[in-house]
């Protein structure tokens, strides 16, 4: 993949996908059926969908010196979750 983003749009999406992570990380820790009022299948619905962003985004050739320590933890805690 030809990879031609600016050190911004670089930096953008680490962020996003540090965004990825927390959401994740709340729908596998927020019990189906609670006050948020999400079905076990609307969560594995929910994470499949993040982390579906977070591989993506691991296809990029052009990350620098971004630590992925903590979106690949949360890719492998979302197959789990998932079944995936």
């Amino acid at each position: 993949m030809a990879d031609t983003r600016t050190t911004e749009k670089i930096a953008q999406a680490h962020k996003a996908c540090l965004d990825g992570v927390y959401t994740i990380n709340s729908v596998i820790a927020t019990p189906a059926d609670s006050k948020f009022g999400l079905t076990d299948n609307e969560r594995k619905a929910k994470v499949s969908r993040t982390v579906g962003y977070l591989k993506y985004q691991k296809t990029f050739t052009d990350w620098t010196d971004e630590d992925f320590t903590v979106i690949d933890k949360a890719i492998a805690d979302a197959d789990a979750f998932t079944g995936d």
